[in-house]
């Protein structure tokens, strides 16, 4: 395992970023207006999860910061899930809106 110590903290699930793992989430879609808006570092997984829960639409009307992504029903349900999981862990999400 890699040293933990210098390791960003995933602001959706909690739990160290290994440095391999991080993606840059806009909390606005720069598709809708968010090129230069506040950007949070996620894991990948966790980034790959709100994209497949969520349209850039929504993610711009009602989920651009990290708090209510984490009240969402399915995205709380994946963070209580995931948190189990290594920082390393890497998984596909398989469900599209």
């Amino acid at each position: 395992m890699q040293n933990e110590e210098n390791w960003k903290i995933c602001p959706l699930c909690g739990r160290p970023i290994p440095p391999d793992a991080e993606s840059r989430h806009h909390l606005i879609p720069k598709l809708k207006g968010g090129k230069h808006g506040p950007i949070a570092i996620l894991h990948i997984i966790c980034h790959s999860k709100i994209h497949s829960v969520f349209s850039e639409a929504e993610l711009a009307r009602s989920y651009s910061t990290i708090e209510q992504l984490q009240e969402h029903e399915e995205i709380a349900k994946f963070i209580k899930w995931v948190k189990k999981r290594p920082p390393e862990y890497r998984s596909r999400n398989s469900r599209k809106r």
